[in-house]
């Protein structure tokens, strides 16, 4: 598993994403945060890890207008943290598929709700809006969908997502498949 793009010819699989951010209380725009996510190609939703991981990347919730890589994150939280998580789980969806079944697979109800429009973003509206672009984008090519997770159940690739998205607000590199299990932060 590298993070080269190239084309998926599966017909369905899952993108498990999660936000993280140490502490988020008062955040503002120098609170970090981070994002993780994962592409798992033959999942079935029983959280017992079926299904091989075929790609996934993690980074920081950018705050700084100024950056090629801002999204429109205003602080870095949690929910900032989620958003962007799907945001370039649809991204790497564009360029990497085509005429796929699609699901996107969160353990927020906020993130899955405001990407997909059925509700509207009262804060960080510039990165919901880019979300929602992202998404309706999209959704023109491919059937795509979201889920909800529970969160810190021992859903294996809920629980890596949330390892990627852990690792990369701390800034350190996540540990490698076969070193990782459940629940290591």
């Amino acid at each position: 598993m590298n993070k080269e793009s190239y084309y998926i010819t599966s017909s369905f699989f899952s993108l498990y994403v999660d936000g993280s951010c140490l502490n988020n209380v008062n955040v503002n725009k120098e609170t970090d945060a981070g994002w993780g996510f994962l592409v798992v190609e033959g999942d079935l939703p029983l959280g017992n890890g079926k299904g091989e991981i075929i790609y996934e990347d993690n980074g920081l919730v950018i705050t700084d207008s100024s950056s090629k890589n801002y999204l429109g994150a205003k602080v870095g939280s949690n929910n900032t943290g989620e958003l962007s998580a799907i945001a370039h789980a649809l991204r790497w969806i564009l360029m990497n598929t085509k005429n796929e079944n699609v699901e996107i697979c969160t353990d927020s109800t906020y993130a899955g709700n405001i990407a997909c429009g059925k509700w509207k973003a009262k804060a960080n509206k510039e990165l919901a809006a880019k979300v929602q672009k992202l998404w309706n984008e999209v959704e023109t090519k491919q059937k795509l969908t979201w889920r909800h997770v529970r969160a810190h159940r021992g859903h294996r690739w809920n629980e890596r997502a949330d390892h990627l998205a852990n690792r990369a607000v701390r800034k350190i590199i996540p540990e490698p498949l076969s070193f990782w299990k459940p629940g290591m932060r």
